[in-house]
């Protein structure tokens, strides 16, 4: 196969945008993802031939290589010929445990296929559900990717009859899923259809594979697939891989299936982008215009030791040159490219310009964050909107405190630690301000001990660390009377009450479908059409927080309150990010302003004067109404041998969890569990213990549920107690002063 291995060469194709294709590679943990890139990889000639599947090229950070799980997402831009004609598919091969999905999150915005990789004996699983349901949120297209074929004959012993049966049982639950989570308009058009080739049957780990049109084109039937296995004849296998190659299959698939970016962004568009679809920037974007002005999401920031910080990201509009000064909307910043190029693997290679439709890295935006909207400089005056917030499915639940072993390396950690939140939004860094804690919080165990072997590795600061801490949310189960509350000054009143939001409205909030920037009609429609709401009151919605609240200016005629109205906003943001019960965040409850008395005079209503007042009524009306402990539960997917049901089920049980479902294929069930995240630390050694090592399971997060009553007091305790927090529990009266 030719192989353009100059930069020129494959800078030139970038610029016919029909000639370019962006994908990702999406899985679960485990199912082979990382080595199918690196069958991608030599094919394009980037790495022997002779080390692909073992390379992990990339899995470039140590810690990938050692845990052989890929944790950050890696670019590259591979030539393919199909039909004669030569292509460039950028391509990002995107981590699979449910801790780096963030990752999974931020790389789908900028791509528009999908190659989704499930392992043909484990099969759809948490975290493929997962995945797949992120591609099509972000109108990415799927192909589908049967990998391990050859456990099926080896493992299984399956006929050939078998393996098609198995085959096309997994086809039908990935398409009963596009089904659950593709848009109307691409259900049909998306689902996986064997004779059209958006399925390719093979082994990555030994080279070979077909799509139905492929195996009738070269002869290749599942009979030759369960031969070469069942003989045991590495020979038979070689030939298959010769006969049927798997960089063919899924290239060609790729650049037959998935959209050039200009076709792509026409659809996609309408969707990510956030603002008038008919101004300059947006029609220059849904055509993909590499005249039009410079468009850039960027989806990740890489700290590069030698060159500092590395923005990735797509260009949408526009072409990306060196010198060029750019605006970024969210940081609201002027900042001049320094330096332009693309991915080979772990290397960037400098480029003179990277044309609309590509995937690029530029030196100097120091300002920007994984989400950033970069615009054309003339734009830095105008309202032309941005690309919509990134929606994780999952959050930071899991918390450490960290301290350098050597008291000297506090400064290099505190630096470390700006550099690893900033490559990774999902890893939050908070000072605790009275103990002068560093705290970490990530989204399970492996994230913060991923994130601890990078800062020891990268930034050679070593550190000791607490033991894990579980965060909790603070809500309420019932509506609170109306509370009056005071400014110190006695000059201010405001009279609140709370009750909680409905899952409804939770759930529009945390989707992204209900947004604090939405014009309050549209807010006031989808709340009333879709959670129950009373439109004239959701008319009224003035502030959501980050943690699902909502406040509400429920009051008429009152003097002066435009004037402050911010500042009481603010004050209910403070409010919500500490509760009463635990100093802990504060989610889905209804704050609602009833009534104001507002003094005349601004010096006698500041800050230091409203946000007491807004506070106390809050947290008033919040000890009223029944408060709670939220605490995060974890998904299980499990799969085990029909024998190991009862003990599987004993572990969950013991460890406060629920089993949801459970159903049975031939002599194995699925169980799907909920077990609280608190209770998890020994899950995998206990697991393999009560299921002698034959069970396999995914887990991803769950919701945020109540903690039972009998030990919601124990808990609050211990956690004000480790805040340093008085140990009685404030009442009522405490904040009617």
């Amino acid at each position: 196969m030719p192989r353009y291995k100059t930069v020129e060469q494959v800078l030139s194709l970038m610029k016919d945008i029909t000639r370019v294709r962006n994908i990702g590679i999406i899985a679960h943990v485990d199912h082979g993802k990382t080595t199918t890139s690196d069958t991608l990889l030599a094919a394009s000639g980037i790495i022997s031939q002779k080390v692909a599947g073992e390379a992990l090229a990339l899995d470039y950070l140590s810690v990938e290589q050692q845990r052989g799980i890929t944790v950050k997402a890696a670019n590259v831009s591979l030539y393919h010929e199909a039909e004669g004609k030569g292509y460039v598919i950028n391509l990002i091969d995107t981590p699979g445990h449910v801790d780096f999905s963030g990752r999974v999150t931020r790389s789908l915005r900028i791509l528009d296929g999908s190659i989704v990789v499930v392992d043909s004996v484990e099969g759809v699983m948490t975290q493929t559900e997962t995945v797949l349901r992120q591609s099509l949120e972000e109108r990415v297209r799927p192909i589908l990717f049967i990998n391990k074929v050859d456990r099926l004959v080896k493992e299984l012993k399956l006929s050939p009859q078998e393996v098609q049966k198995k085959l096309t049982d997994l086809i039908m639950e990935v398409n009963n899923l596009i089904e659950m989570y593709a848009e109307p308009e691409f259900k049909e058009q998306w689902r996986i259809r064997p004779e059209l080739g958006n399925v390719v049957f093979g082994s990555a780990k030994d080279k070979w594979g077909f799509t139905v049109p492929m195996a009738a084109k070269k002869g290749v039937k599942f009979s030759d697939v369960v031969t070469a296995y069942s003989s045991g004849d590495k020979s038979k296998i070689e030939e298959l891989s010769a006969k049927a190659p798997i960089h063919e299959a899924l290239l060609d698939a790729v650049i037959k299936l998935v959209p050039n970016p200009r076709d792509a962004q026409k659809y996609r568009i309408p969707k990510i982008w956030k603002g008038d679809l008919d101004n300059e920037l947006a029609k220059a974007m849904l055509n993909a215009d590499p005249n039009g002005p410079i468009v850039l999401m960027i989806n990740d920031m890489k700290v590069d030791p030698h060159a500092g910080l590395v923005a990735t990201g797509r260009v949408f509009s526009g072409t990306l040159r060196a010198g060029e000064e750019i605006w970024l909307v969210n940081a609201k910043k002027q900042q001049r490219v320094l330096q332009v190029s693309l991915y080979m693997g772990a290397t960037r290679e400098l480029a003179e310009e990277i044309p609309a439709g590509n995937i690029a890295a530029a030196l100097g935006l120091d300002s920007a964050r994984s989400g950033e909207t970069a615009v054309d400089i003339k734009f830095k005056d105008s309202n032309v909107g941005s690309f919509e917030s990134l929606h994780y499915v999952s959050e930071p639940v899991v918390t450490i405190s960290v301290e350098p072993k050597n008291p000297k390396d506090l400064t290099k950690m505190i630096d470390a630690l700006r550099k690893l939140s900033i490559e990774d939004p999902n890893l939050v860094v908070k000072i605790n301000e009275e103990t002068g804690e560093y705290l970490l919080s990530g989204m399970g165990f492996l994230h913060l001990e991923v994130s601890l072997q990078l800062l020891k590795e990268n930034y050679g600061v070593d550190v000791v660390t607490t033991p894990p801490i579980i965060v909790y949310r603070e809500s309420i189960r019932a509506k609170s009377q109306i509370f009056e509350g005071k400014s110190p000054n006695k000059h201010n009143k405001l009279y609140i009450s709370v009750e909680p939001l409905n899952n409804e409205t939770i759930e529009l909030i945390a989707n992204g479908t209900i947004k604090e920037d939405m014009e309050n009609k549209e807010m006031a429609k989808i709340l009333r059409d879709s959670a129950g709401w009373d439109y004239d009151e959701a008319k009224k919605i003035v502030a959501i927080d980050e943690n699902i609240n909502v406040f509400i200016d429920a009051t008429s005629g009152v003097q002066h309150l435009r004037e402050v109205m911010d500042t009481i906003i603010q004050g209910y943001r403070l409010a919500m990010k500490e509760g009463p019960l635990a100093f802990e965040p504060v989610r889905g409850v209804k704050v609602v302003l009833h009534d104001a008395v507002i003094h005349e005079d601004p010096a006698h209503r500041g800050p230091a004067q409203l946000y007491p007042a807004v506070r106390n009524a809050i947290f008033a009306g919040f000890l009223t109404a029944k408060p709670t402990l939220l605490e995060p539960l974890q998904k299980l997917d499990i799969r085990v041998p029909m024998e190991y049901v009862g003990s599987v089920s004993g572990v969950i049980t013991r460890k406060r969890g629920k089993v949801l479902d459970m159903s049975q294929t031939g002599n194995v069930a699925r169980i799907t569990a909920e077990i609280p995240v608190s209770e998890s630390f020994e899950l995998a050694s206990e697991l393999r213990a009560a299921s002698a090592g034959r069970a396999f399971w995914g887990t991803e997060f769950s919701r945020w549920a109540p903690v039972p009553d009998s030990l919601l007091t124990d808990i609050i305790m211990k956690i004000r107690e480790r805040k340093g927090k008085p140990k009685q529990l404030p009442k009522v009266e405490d904040f009617l002063s």
